[in-house]
Formats: C-alpha cells, structure tokens, sequence
C-alpha cells in the first residue's frame, strides 16, 4: 500500500508549512472565531422519541511523564483520585449513580476490574455495579458509549465513565517455561518431584517477559507504523515536528490562561499536590531537529519529539438522562450524539480511524465537516495526525480504499486541538478518550459553538468517532 499512496496522496493540498501558519493563526484568531461562530443558528440533533444524553461533568487528574510523580501509585489509586475529583466537582450523592464504567489497555493484575476497585476507594456506594473494557486506546471512549447505551436502553439515569493508565509500572512476566515450571511445583506432592523440576530450570528460563509494544497480527510496534504511514502519505520529518510544537504551543497557552479547567488538583501520598500537566514542554524547530529517528533508523522520521510520551494519568465524566440530570438541578454541558467504531488493516492502516470514522459519524447525524465548530483528534504522532488530514483530502484514497465517492475535506485548522493534544498535555492509554470529550463540551462552552466532533485512531486497526452538541445556554 505504501507504494501505492506515495504519489496520488503527496499530491494533496496540505502544505509543509501549514502547521507553523495555522499554529501562528490559531493563537491570535481565538476571539475571531468566537464571535463567528456564535453568529450561526444550527438545527438541534435532537430526535423525537430518542432520549437525550448528556454529558455533565468531566475532570481528569494532571497527566504527567511515567516514572515521575505517580510512580509509586497504582492505577486504581489515579482513577480514584478522578472519581473523588469528579463527586467533589459535581456534588452528586454517592448512591445516585447507576453504574461505573472504566477503561484500561495495560491492567495490573491485583486489580484486574480497575473500575470497582477504584469506586470502592473513592466512596460510592457498593451497591453500584461496575465494570472494566479495553480497546487499546479508545478504551475510555468505550466506557463513554457503553453507559450512553445503558441509558439509552433504560437500564441506567446516570452512569460515570472514565479511564486509567499507569504506565510508570507495568506487569512484567516470567517467562513461559518458568511460569510452567513454577506452576508445577505448586502441584508437586514430593520432594523429590520438586528437587527434579528445580533441577530443570536453566539461566534462559529468568528472562523476564515485558508488555508487548507490538502489534499482535503484524509483530510491528506502533511508532514503526507511523513512520511507515508517513513515508506513505509524504509526511516529511519538518511538518511533523511543526504539528509538535503546534501542540506543545497551544497546550502551554491554554494551560496559562486557565482553559484545562478538567484538570483537578491530587495530593499523591507522600509527595506535594499535583495541579497541572508536566508534559508541555514547548521547544524549537533547531532543537527538535537534533533528535535521531526512534523506529525506522537510521532515515526515519518519527522521533521522541513528535511522538506521545508514556503517561500516568485517569479522567472521569458524568453522563445522565437529560431528565434526570434537570431533576438533580444540573446544567449539562454538552449532548451526546452519534458515533461510531471503525477497524480496518491493522499493517498498513493501523492508525488512519479517523479518516474511516468521521466521514460515518457526519453523516449519521446529518452534517457536514463545515458544520463542525470544534474538533479534538488524539495525536498518537504529528505522523499520524499529518496522515489522516492528507487521506481525508483526497478523493484517491476516499474512492480506492473507503468506497467513497469523493473526499470528505480536513478539519479547519483554526478549529482544531486547540487547547494542545496528546502530544503535549499527554497519552494515559485508557484515559484519552474522556479527556477528548470533555475538551470539546469546555470549547464549545468558551468559543460558543454547537457542533463538535472527536475522533482517535487505536491499536489493531479501530477508530472512533463522536458528535458532540452543547447544550443551551
């Protein structure tokens, strides 16, 4: 496929300084874009008889670089420290909520099921059910849609959602013939039947498995896939290091000026209280050029720079039945509307579900990229992000791949991550996708928009999608 996309899509309208020009643009044109945007009177995506879903509430504790502050927690302790951020910022009792739903891609083994353990820890009443999904990095957009589906269905009035990563300690395993080996002394019922199997094991034996950082059907790790899509699309090392310090940019912008207003103040035990992201490090194009390629050596062109950075992190949202959330006295801050999920060749378009899902999610709530006001996509890599804004500009790859008659158009850069992404303020695996959709509902609020729209690419090939309307001031 590589060969096959190089020239078609190199041929497309996004230019090698358009990062550095909307970055400058999207950091002086704030108010502009407000006072346009609040001039349009859209339709509502309501729908008769279609209950209305909302979303609250959403925080997250600061996401910081592994193997700093959080080091000594544990993951339930992060999600805790999100749901306790989240009863405190919402004031709702701990027995009001119908069900708890976490997501999570590396779990730790003592507590498997993050999401009870961790609700549990933060007070809710143990009579609320709750569970744990993974899906790689779209985990926590999982737990969101599941509990839109809890109350769709009526099973559930209001349902917390979020996610957790701890990346700072990982389960590291013996390796298989240990584990074997250790299993069978457990069942041994002689000594000379444990001194035989003790005798078995030999030096190969100690060496430790770690997580896989790959990718099980292709044995390729994610950043190699990167740069190989890159290389595909035409995505030369300078724009992507222009989309980093674009993120970073923004992100520092945005934390001086108060917009992260999810992000909720955690005293780690032992340690100071923690109230921002440690990740924002804006740099320059000299400095960033003087980074080695970290996958494809030695001509790659994905680096540490422009690449997400392993994150400790956990978020939570509120979401309700409108109905129940007027009867509680709240002010929701956004609808949820449609979504979707999308898989696709987890070789060579493991990290292209944007470009598959947001063509499917505008169209199931009948709007086009024009009508969106906001827009967050998770920036696994500038390479990445750079990629699926070219496949979505070209009708070569709308027509030959998606079966699509033309392109569906790019996301106005003005418009778009605004407040920073996962390349500055961080990537928690499992936590992402909460931050995503409470980014879009606080932007719609600030810049008085109505549409938003958020979509991430994950391990194995999937994406997501989700329209997003706020709700009326």
């Amino acid at each position: 496929m590589a060969s096959m996309l190089m020239n078609p899509i190199r041929s497309c309208s996004v230019s090698s300084s358009w990062a550095v020009r909307f970055g400058a643009r999207s950091l002086s044109t704030t108010a502009q874009l407000q006072a346009q945007v609040q001039t349009k009177s859209k339709k509502t995506l309501a729908r008769p008889g279609v209950k209305n879903i909302v979303l609250v509430e959403g925080v997250r504790t600061p996401f910081l670089l592994s193997g700093t502050t959080y080091a000594d927690l544990m993951p339930h302790d992060l999600a805790r420290a999100a749901l306790q951020g989240l009863l405190n910022r919402t004031g709702i009792p701990k027995d009001a909520v119908d069900y708890i739903i976490y997501g999570t891609v590396i779990q730790e083994v003592k507590t498997s099921n993050v999401a009870r353990e961790a609700a549990l820890g933060a007070g809710f009443s143990d009579k609320i059910p709750a569970h744990t999904v993974t899906m790689a990095c779209i985990s926590s957009n999982q737990a969101m849609t599941s509990s839109v589906g809890l109350i769709a269905a009526g099973q559930c009035d209001a349902v917390v959602a979020g996610g957790v990563e701890f990346m700072s300690d990982v389960p590291i395993r013996h390796s298989r013939k240990m584990r074997k080996t250790m299993l069978s002394l457990n069942k041994a019922k002689t000594l000379g039947q444990r001194l035989s199997l003790i005798g078995s094991i030999r030096l190969a034996h100690l060496s430790p498995e770690l997580p896989a950082v790959a990718e099980f059907s292709t044995a390729e790790t994610m950043g190699h896939s990167a740069d190989r899509l890159a290389a595909a699309f035409g995505v030369s090392r300078v724009e992507q290091d222009e989309f980093a310090l674009r993120s970073h940019t923004l992100a520092k912008k945005a934390q001086d000026e108060g917009l992260l207003q999810d992000v909720i103040s955690f005293k780690v035990p032992g340690r100071d209280i923690v109230s921002k992201d440690n990740g924002i490090r804006p740099s320059s194009m000299e400095q960033m050029a003087k980074l080695k390629p970290a996958f494809v050596k030695p001509h790659g062109t994905v680096t540490a720079a422009n690449s997400s950075f392993l994150t400790d992190g956990a978020s939570a949202v509120l979401i309700m039945s409108e109905e129940k959330a007027l009867a509680m006295g709240y002010k929701p801050k956004a609808y949820l509307r449609d979504f979707v999920y999308v898989s696709q060749d987890p070789k060579d378009q493991l990290l292209l579900g944007p470009t598959y899902a947001t063509p499917k999610v505008l169209e199931r709530a009948g709007l086009s990229m024009s009508d969106i006001d906001v827009f967050e996509f998770h920036e696994a890599f500038a390479g990445q992000i750079m990629a699926n804004l070219k496949a979505m500009d070209s009708d070569w790859f709308a027509q030959t791949y998606m079966g699509r008659k033309s392109k569906v158009g790019t996301p106005a850069m003005e418009k778009f991550n605004l407040w920073g992404g996962s390349l500055s303020l961080g990537h928690p695996f499992g936590a992402t996708g909460c931050r995503l959709a409470t980014t879009v509902a606080n932007r719609l609020r600030k810049e008085g928009g109505q549409y938003g729209l958020i979509a991430a690419c994950a391990a194995g090939g999937q994406g997501h999608a989700m329209v997003i309307e706020a709700y009326p001031q």
